[in-house]
């Protein structure tokens, strides 16, 4: 099964090797046919604090890290 993978924006890197990434996906609305925006917070695993606050990174679903964590910050090497 293929790992899942989501764009966001990291909205806090407070805590040492996590990046809280906020994912933002556009849903239509079951009786008024209109799309709404729902917004997820994600904890990335970013092993070197290379996120900032306002970066937009990818995040793939990985085996649980820790009780929060999940998923782990993609660091493409052109924007690098």
């Amino acid at each position: 099964m293929p790992k899942r993978v989501l764009q966001g924006r990291v909205v806090s890197n407070k805590t040492d090797k996590t990046a809280t990434v906020l994912v933002e996906r556009r849903v239509m609305h079951p009786i008024y046919r209109k799309f709404i925006k729902r917004t997820k917070k994600y904890a990335a695993h970013d092993p070197e604090n290379r996120c900032s606050i306002g970066d937009y990174v990818r995040i793939e679903e990985t085996a649980p890290i820790s009780k929060t964590k999940t998923w782990k910050v993609l660091f493409d090497e052109t924007t690098a």
